[in-house]
């Protein structure tokens, strides 16, 4: 059933006459998605700004806990009875593991926080964008 015309030969106006297609409003669209990159760059200066937090803090930990095991040393091999090496011993034991325990939830929170904020920061602007995404819809409806 070939009339002698190709797909391509169709006028697509006619096809389309008729549909009343909305305008678009470029100027709204590059203004969402600016503030889409300000998002996820401000999102992004969070985690940095996190992680740096984070990284400075497990240096401080890491210096404490080396400077506690240097004293702990010098206090098991100094001079004295047995069973007072032993009792500080396990007493120093039990401190490092506290301060570990500590310090790991600690770094924890701080990790949890940083990700907390930074999802916030897109998070907002996920809604944002569906709140123009409905106006703009509603825009195009009414004309």
């Amino acid at each position: 059933m070939n009339n002698g015309k190709g797909f391509f030969d169709y006028d697509v106006g006619k096809a389309f006459a008729g549909f009343n297609f909305p305008t678009f409003d470029v100027e709204s669209v590059l203004a969402s998605q600016r503030k889409n990159l300000e998002a996820f760059t401000q999102a992004n200066q969070v985690a940095v700004e996190g992680m740096q937090a984070l990284a400075k803090r497990q240096v401080e930990i890491v210096t404490a806990a080396v400077e506690e095991a240097s004293t702990a040393l010098r206090e098991i091999t100094a001079p004295g009875a047995v069973d007072e090496k032993l009792a500080k011993n396990a007493e120093l034991a039990k401190a490092a593991y506290e301060k570990i325990l500590a310090a790991t939830k600690e770094l924890g929170d701080l990790l949890t926080k940083t990700n907390t904020e930074a999802f916030g920061v897109v998070s907002k602007r996920f809604t944002e964008g569906f709140e123009e995404f409905k106006d703009f819809a509603a825009k195009s409806v009414k004309k």
